[in-house]
């Protein structure tokens, strides 16, 4: 189990609340934690160290130029299968971590990388040439994903706790989702307890661009 976070937007100080998204999820991961940061992104891992023990398999994780990056949580069953793939078209890897051929996957295949990935997971790609971050969760949903998505800004974390360490998160009740709790005794995502707050859906993924300062988003199966 490993904690992920991060966002795409302009956020003011955003060591600081990515150090702060960190201290949320460090029980997720209790290793080592890593945070990557760009004017208009941010990538936060905390880690739980089982493959690849040595900091070649730490996150951030990027692909040969570092223009594709990763946060993983999570499990890929196939991956030897596709570092044999990748290496044969190619790609050059540092260690031999299961998160490493995500970013590598991703430049090769583009959105359509996720089809390949057997596995339990929640991920997110940002790609730096295109100002896009992907969020990506596995078939059975068996690792959480949360996201929040305000005026030009995307967050997403492990667990919503994350997500309330940042400034303008609509923390409202959802009326709905009481609703529903109190009638169901949980709440169908991708509603949460709270307005501004939903999960991503079981094999769903998300895709974000940042424009000229301006953010669109959607979300695809």
């Amino acid at each position: 189990m490993c904690g992920i976070a991060g966002w795409l937007g302009r956020l003011s100080d955003a060591n600081t609340h990515g150090m702060r998204m960190a201290h949320a999820l460090k029980h997720r991961g209790p290793d080592a934690q890593g945070i990557k940061s760009w004017l208009e992104a941010t990538l936060v891992h905390t880690r739980l160290s089982i493959i690849d023990l040595t900091p070649a398999g730490a996150q951030p994780m990027s692909n040969e130029d570092g223009t594709i990056w990763t946060v993983f949580n999570g499990e890929i069953y196939n991956h030897h299968e596709l570092r044999s793939y990748l290496e044969g078209r190619g790609h050059a890897f540092r260690g031999r971590s299961d998160s490493e051929i995500l970013p590598h996957l991703y430049e090769e295949e583009g959105i359509a990388f996720a089809e390949k990935l057997r596995g339990m997971f929640a991920l997110a790609i940002y790609d730096c040439r295109k100002r896009t971050l992907l969020l990506v969760r596995d078939r059975f949903g068996i690792k959480p994903l949360f996201y929040a998505a305000g005026p030009g800004r995307l967050a997403f974390a492990s667990e919503i706790n994350a997500l309330l360490q940042l400034p303008d998160v609509d923390v409202r009740p959802d009326p709905q989702a009481i609703y529903d709790f109190s009638a169901l005794f949980y709440i169908p995502a991708p509603q949460t307890f709270y307005s501004g707050i939903q999960a991503l859906q079981p094999g769903e993924i998300l895709e974000a661009r940042l424009d000229s300062g301006v953010m669109s988003w959607r979300t695809r199966q």
